[in-house]
Formats: C-alpha cells, sequence, structure tokens
C-alpha cells in the first residue's frame, strides 16, 4: 500500500517534446562553435559566434541528458554507456583539433556521461536514505569518495570539474521543480535548489557573454521543467536516431580532414 500511494502520490512525468527542438539546437550550435574555432579564418573575426551561440550547446546537451537520465530512462547508467561509445568513436578525431595546450582531454562525452552516472548514482543513494535503508554514515562516506573521483578527474575532461557538477545540479533542480506543488514555501524551494546550477553554470565561461549565453540556457530548461514543458509544440521534422549518434564524432573526422588537407594539421 506505501508504494501505491507513492505511486499516486508522484508527479506526472513530463513531455519531453521539446528536446526534439533541443537536438537541432544542439547540434547546430556545437557546430558554430566549431566551425568558428577550427575551420573559418581568424581574420574573419567571428570569435564572437563561438563566445555567445556556441556557448548554449553544452548545457543544452547536460540539460537533455540529465532530462531523459531522470524522467525518461529506467537504466541511467545504460544510457551513460551509450554516450561514452560516442565519445570513444570521437576521441580520435577530437585529438587531431588544434589547442592551445597539448595536455591530453577527453571529449565532452565523457563529460556528459560521467555527470549522468553521478547524477543517477546520488539519486540512488538519496533515495535509499529516504527509505530507511541506509545510514547517513554511509552516506556521507559515499559522498565523499564521488567527490575525490570528482576532484581526480576533472583535469581530464572537457569543461573540468564544473562541467562534471552540470548534469547532477540539473538532475535535483528538474526533480524538484517539477515536482513541487502549489504552496509557496515549496515553490520557493525548489527555486533555491536550483540556484547552484545557475552559479556553476555562470562561472563556467570567462566573457560576460558567453556566461549570459551559458546562464540563460539553463533557465530556459529550468522554466521548462517547472511546467512550461507542456506548452512546446512538437518539431516539425524528428531529428533521424542515426544523425545524431554519428554527428559529434562525424563532424570532428569532417573538420580534421578539411585541417589535413588545407596544411592546418601540419
Amino acid at each position: 500500500m506505501t508504494a501505491q500511494a507513492a505511486a499516486l502520490s508522484a508527479p506526472d512525468r513530463p513531455t519531453s517534446t521539446w528536446t526534439g527542438w533541443g537536438q537541432w539546437l544542439a547540434l547546430a550550435t556545437m557546430t558554430i562553435d566549431h566551425l568558428t574555432r577550427y575551420v573559418l579564418p581568424s581574420h574573419w573575426e567571428l570569435d564572437w559566434a563561438g563566445a555567445s551561440i556556441g556557448r548554449i550547446a553544452f548545457p543544452l546537451f547536460a540539460a537533455m541528458v540529465a532530462w531523459h537520465g531522470l524522467f525518461n530512462t529506467r537504466n541511467p547508467l545504460r544510457y551513460a554507456r551509450r554516450i561514452l561509445i560516442i565519445g570513444l568513436v570521437a576521441q580520435l578525431p577530437y585529438m587531431l583539433m588544434p589547442r592551445a595546450s597539448d595536455a591530453f582531454l577527453l571529449n565532452v562525452c565523457f563529460t556528459l556521461a560521467l555527470g549522468l552516472a553521478w547524477g543517477a548514482w546520488l539519486r540512488d543513494l538519496f533515495a535509499r536514505v529516504r527509505a530507511g535503508t541506509l545510514g547517513s554514515p554511509w552516506v556521507g562516506l559515499g559522498v565523499a569518495a564521488t567527490l575525490a573521483v570528482w576532484y581526480l578527474l576533472g583535469d581530464w575532461v572537457e569543461y573540468g570539474h564544473r562541467g562534471l557538477l552540470l548534469i547532477p545540479l540539473f538532475m535535483l533542480a528538474m526533480h524538484h521543480l517539477h515536482a513541487a506543488g502549489d504552496g509557496l514555501v515549496e515553490r520557493l524551494g525548489a527555486v533555491a535548489l536550483s540556484v547552484p546550477l545557475l552559479i556553476v553554470a555562470g562561472l563556467m565561461n570567462s566573457s560576460d557573454m558567453a556566461k549570459s549565453f551559458t546562464v540563460a540556457t539553463c533557465l530556459t530548461v529550468l522554466w521548462l521543467a517547472a511546467g512550461a514543458h507542456r506548452l512546446t509544440p512538437a518539431v516539425p521534422s524528428v531529428m533521424p536516431r542515426r544523425l545524431w549518434l554519428a554527428w559529434y564524432p562525424g563532424h570532428f573526422a569532417l573538420i580534421a580532414l578539411w585541417l589535413w588537407a588545407s596544411g592546418g594539421l601540419g
């Protein structure tokens, strides 16, 4: 009876129509960012595009991964493994991109997969605490262990420590915004739990323009989680699954081929 009551009292799963739009926008803004960074001549002075439009891509990818991991998949770890496979395929062409530093770095798919795995693990951990099957000392030990792993891995992945935090913080904020009732205190609590996400998003970039686009993207997704997801119309053209899975490694491979042909990899 307790499980049935909990199921009945739980909020309905939100619609994910907005992610159809998000897929097209994420791929477009990511491609603009990478073209201005690696392909287009510097004398065209299009750096502003990467520092504005390009700053939409990562928080939008993180938001969609967090949304699906929280609301749409029964096995977030299997979902994280699929993202990790894309990252493994993309790593070689990603490493061919010209960079200011020669330090080894894992591409953004690793950041997304690790962030999702961490967020899902923390959610299950605190669910066991609420169910009374796990004591507080074990929770503290588990959280401390994951923070140690986060500290060690942060220097090895794209977007670093702050990037790894984004999906767990998205999941925390989305859950409470969606589950909040009509009471003022409950709604204010959900808004307060969104603040850490916005702070981390604001710290991810150096320029004010980049910060603005990143934070605005996060705010838009939080608004969707708070109920605006119901207002989103269906996307006119659904992105083909193969295109969605192949674009990240594929566009890096094409950029690497262009750079090699033009002497940019010399």
